[in-house]
């Protein structure tokens, strides 16, 4: 069974840091890309970054490019978005999402993602 636990969401202060970690298990994570979307309320869903099968790929959003850092570590089925600089604009849900694919880039669309892990929130207080 296919299943991906996002945590590391908590409460900050702006310009605080948090990560968070997306954990995978019953796939061969090696051979997926993996993204992070963030959904806040009465907004629509938004791709925040994503990450290459072999991690040489990455794409980040505008809105968080210089700030977030986005990594994984196939030995351990995970992958890490390092949040700095944090603005109260960054409080959503955060969900990380997978899709099976050998490449060297990443999906940067929703819709692109097969499997989707449960959500952990993140609240930037100004």
């Amino acid at each position: 069974e296919v299943q991906l636990q996002a945590s590391g969401g908590g409460l900050v202060q702006a310009g605080g840091s948090l990560t968070l970690s997306c954990a995978a298990s019953g796939f061969s994570f090696d051979d997926y890309v993996i993204g992070w979307f963030r959904q806040a309320p009465g907004k629509e869903r938004e791709g925040v970054s994503c990450i290459s099968s072999s991690g040489d790929g990455t794409h980040y959003a505008d809105s968080v490019k210089g700030r977030f850092t986005i990594s994984r570590d196939n030995n351990k089925n995970t992958v890490y978005l390092q949040m700095n600089s944090l603005k109260p604009e960054d409080t959503a849900v955060y969900y990380c999402a997978a899709i099976q694919a050998t490449m060297t880039a990443c999906y940067r669309l929703g819709a692109h993602y097969k499997y989707w892990g449960q959500g952990t929130q993140v609240t930037v207080s100004s």
